[in-house]
């Protein structure tokens, strides 16, 4: 299948200045991104629940944003090839912003579902439309790396929310002011790179669900990765207690899977633009997950060993969406490739909604063990399928 890109944008796109402005410009969206998220998260559960509300209708309220993003992410490609890959951004950035402050002029809850849907729809948006415009920019010979820097400011982004949310706290207009800030601050680099942007026609249409199985190999390491990082992190707490960790101990287990996320995503990143086939990398990310699963109940007598564990397994374990993003960008490009990206979220969405169930579910039926048992399975299951897809000839139209 053959796609136009525009004429204009993509021969800018040659030049290493449009380059470097696009990336810029990406990185920056997703940063904001990162950040709004981090913040956002604490900060409503906190005040819904200084409400006196339950914590199913808190829960309710946080789980249709994973609805939202599974409705946003068919739509980017569609409203970026008729509105323009900067402006579906810019006007992203103003709706997740003036959404983000609503939460503050408006109490009803039924107006924080709106809001929470609004806010999320946008955020998935620039999601699919960043990590487009990042694949389309990046140099292939460094795509690994650019998708590794991706990654870490991404996970920074995540950990500065929170870090946020301790500083101001959750009295006023201030945590709301600051978010909108944030968001907005983004607009700058965005407007800066407005003539690089990687635009596509839309005289032809590009389905989305087709995607999902064009390049399995991605799109099925970020469901699993979704699936791991959203069930695991949801229930490690409960895991950790149950085994015997108090809650401090069971937070910083936490954190050093993040520190692991943030420090070996570059280093993944260069690995994968050397290897000569992506699809070897993630087969082996995913092994290394399920080893360390397998390791995790014989070591938790002994936090340390644990606490180095957990570190390298989520840092090895989140090359699975860096990798997998990288694997997605060199197979397509154009309308296709930002189909794709739609594609590579909309499963990250799907994890993210399956993961935390079947690892509650595994926990109620097995115990404790149930934890390392359920995330095992994923990954074993995506070791079948990328396996299976190293076997099989690859065939391109």
């Amino acid at each position: 299948m053959s796609l136009s890109s525009g004429s204009g944008p993509q021969s800018d796109q040659n030049q290493p200045g449009a380059r470097w402005r696009s990336l810029a410009a990406a990185i920056a969206t997703i940063s904001a991104v990162g950040m709004a998220i981090g913040l956002g998260i604490p900060l409503l559960s906190v005040l819904l629940e200084s409400r006196g509300y339950s914590a199913s209708l808190i829960g309710a309220n946080t789980a249709v944003a994973g609805l939202a993003s599974i409705a946003a992410a068919p739509l980017a490609a569609p409203i970026a090839a008729r509105f323009g890959v900067v402006r579906t951004i810019l006007a992203m950035l103003l709706l997740g912003g003036f959404a983000f402050l609503g939460f503050h002029f408006f109490q009803a809850l039924w107006a924080w579902f709106a809001l929470r849907i609004a806010l999320h729809f946008a955020l998935t948006v620039l999601f699919v439309l960043s990590e487009y415009w990042i694949n389309a920019s990046a140099p292939p010979e460094k795509r690994g790396l650019v998708l590794g820097i991706y990654a870490t400011t991404l996970s920074l982004g995540f950990a500065v929310g929170p870090w946020l949310f301790a500083q101001i706290g959750s009295t006023g207009m201030l945590p709301f002011g600051v978010g909108f800030t944030i968001i907005m601050l983004a607009t700058i680099p965005v407007l800066l790179a407005w003539k690089d942007s990687p635009d596509f026609d839309e005289g032809e249409h590009v389905p989305f669900i087709p995607y999902i199985f064009a390049v399995p190999t991605a799109t099925a390491a970020v469901f699993v990765f979704g699936a791991v990082e959203t069930g695991g992190f949801a229930l490690f707490p409960v895991f950790g207690t149950r085994i015997g960790y108090s809650e401090s101990e069971a937070a910083l287990l936490l954190t050093m899977i993040g520190l692991g996320n943030v420090l070996l995503q570059i280093p993944l990143g260069i690995i994968s633009d050397k290897v000569r086939d992506r699809r070897n990398l993630l087969l082996v990310c995913a092994f290394i997950g399920l080893m360390g699963m397998a390791v995790l109940p014989f070591i938790i007598g002994n936090w340390y060993l644990v606490a180095g564990l957990l570190f390298v397994w989520g840092g090895v374990v989140a090359g699975l969406y860096t990798v997998g993003l990288a694997h997605l960008g060199s197979q397509l490009t154009g309308r296709e490739l930002a189909s794709a990206n739609a594609a590579f979220v909309f499963c990250y969405a799907l994890g993210m909604l399956a993961g935390p169930q079947t690892v509650g579910i595994g926990m109620d039926a097995m115990g404790p063990k149930g934890f390392a048992v359920v995330l095992g399975v994923f990954f074993a299951l995506y070791m079948l399928i990328a396996a299976f897809r190293l076997l099989t000839p690859q065939k391109r139209a």
